[in-house]
C-alpha cells in the first residue's frame, strides 16, 4: 500500500541546510496500522507529510496505491490525495460550521450534491459516535468529540490510507483509549491503512500492529510491535519503551540483591532479568527451577501487560545454589523462549 524508498528532506536553515530525513525506507502493506515514533525533533511529522506530499521531500519516492506521489502533476496529486486522508492534533475545526458541516466540508469542496453529502456523512457521524451531536459547533463540544469530527471528515473522500500525526497527544488518557479505539475500528471495519505518528509508546502499545522508531531523520529500528518492545536494540528505543517496560531496574532492587548476596551461607547467587512474551508468559517456567533444579528464587521487581492480546513482562529474580545450577537455569530458560540477562552485582 505504501512504499517509501530512499526518501531525503532537507531544508534551508538560519546556519546552513538542515536535514530532516535521511535515506528512509518503509513498506507498509495495506490493511495494517503502522507506527512512527520517535521524540520532538526526530521528523516523525516531516516524514508523514512527505506520505501525501504536504512536504515535497528533496529525493526519493512516496508510493502510494501504486503510484509514485513525486511523478505526478498538481491535478493528479489533488486527485490521488483523496485516498489519503489525515487527522490533526489540534482538529483544525472550522468554528462557524456545525459538527455535520465540518465532516462535510472534503466533499462538498469536490461539488457533491447535498443529499449525496448527506448519505456519505450521517454513517460516518453515527460510526464515531456523534449522530446526537451533529447539529452542534465546535465550541460546545469536548476535545476528544473534535477529534472524532476530525477523523469523519477525514474519511469523507473514502480513502484507503488514513494518517495521524499526533492525533492523541492533547488529548486526556481515556479520551485517548477511546480514540485509539476508534482508529483500530475504522481500521478493521473499513480495510483502511492507519499510519500513526506519536512520541507516546503507550499509544503504539494499544493500538499498532508494527512500529518503526525514527531517530535525527533516519529510521534506527522497526518491527512487529511485540518484537521491538521485548526486544529493543537502539538505546533510542529502550528509551522510549521505557514508560511501558522499565529499562533499569529500581535502586531498592539493587539493595535487596545486596542484602540476599551478602547473606548466602553457602554457593552463589546471581540476578537474573528475565524477559518473555507470548507462550513463554504461560509456562510455569520458575516452578521447574525450584522443583527440579534445587534453586531457590526470590521474586524481587516484575510486571505483566498485553499487546494485541499478546503478554509481554519482565522479572527480576535473585537465584542462589551451585554456580552449575544457575548455568543450567540460564540455559532451560533460553530454551523456553525467555530472554536472560545476568545483571552484574554493583558494590
Amino acid at each position: 500500500m505504501i512504499e517509501i524508498r530512499g526518501l531525503s528532506q532537507t531544508y534551508p536553515g538560519p546556519t546552513g541546510p538542515v536535514e530532516a530525513l535521511r535515506g528512509i525506507d518503509l513498506h507498509i502493506p495495506p490493511g495494517e496500522v503502522f507506527g512512527i515514533i520517535g521524540r520532538s525533533g526526530a521528523g516523525k511529522s516531516s516524514l508523514v507529510r512527505t506520505i501525501n506530499l504536504l512536504n515535497r521531500p528533496t529525493q526519493g519516492a512516496v508510493i502510494v496505491n501504486g503510484r509514485d506521489l513525486t511523478t505526478l502533476g498538481d491535478a493528479e496529486l489533488r486527485a490521488a490525495r483523496r485516498d489519503i486522508g489525515m487527522v490533526f492534533q489540534h482538529f483544525n475545526l472550522l468554528s462557524s460550521r456545525t459538527v455535520f458541516d465540518n465532516a462535510a466540508l472534503p466533499l462538498e469542496l469536490v461539488g457533491m450534491s447535498k443529499d449525496e453529502i448527506r448519505r456519505r456523512v450521517d454513517p460516518l457521524l453515527e460510526l464515531v459516535g456523534l449522530t446526537q451531536l451533529a447539529d452542534r459547533y465546535p465550541a460546545q463540544i469536548s476535545g476528544g468529540q473534535k477529534q472524532r469530527v476530525g477523523i469523519a471528515r477525514a474519511l469523507a473522500s473514502r480513502p484507503k490510507v488514513l494518517l495521524s500525526d499526533e492525533a492523541t497527544s492533547a488529548l486526556d488518557p481515556e479520551t485517548t483509549r477511546s480514540i485509539l479505539d476508534l482508529l483500530r475500528k475504522v481500521n478493521q471495519e473499513m480495510g483502511l491503512t492507519v499510519v500513526l505518528i506519536t512520541h507516546q509508546m503507550q499509544v503504539i502499545k494499544q493500538v499498532a500492529d508494527r512500529v518503526a522508531v525514527i531517530d535525527a531523520g533516519r529510521i534506527v529500528e522497526q518491527g512487529p510491535v511485540l518484537d521491538v518492545f521485548t526486544r529493543p536494540q537502539q538505546a533510542i528505543t529502550k528509551s522510549l519503551i521505557d514508560e511501558i517496560v522499565p529499562q533499569e531496574l529500581p535502586a531498592s532492587v539493587m539493595a535487596r540483591v545486596r542484602q540476599l548476596s551478602a547473606g548466602l551461607s553457602g554457593g552463589v547467587g546471581q540476578l537474573l532479568r528475565l524477559s518473555y512474551a507470548g507462550e513463554s508468559a504461560y509456562q510455569p517456567i520458575l516452578s521447574h527451577l525450584i522443583r527440579d533444579l534445587g534453586l531457590e528464587l526470590s521474586i524481587l521487581h516484575g510486571q505483566i501487560d498485553e499487546i494485541q492480546d499478546q503478554p509481554f513482562g519482565s522479572l527480576a529474580v535473585f537465584a542462589s545454589g551451585a554456580a552449575e545450577q544457575i548455568q543450567s537455569a540460564v540455559a532451560h530458560l533460553r530454551q523456553h523462549g525467555v530472554q536472560v540477562e545476568e545483571v552484574p552485582s554493583k558494590d
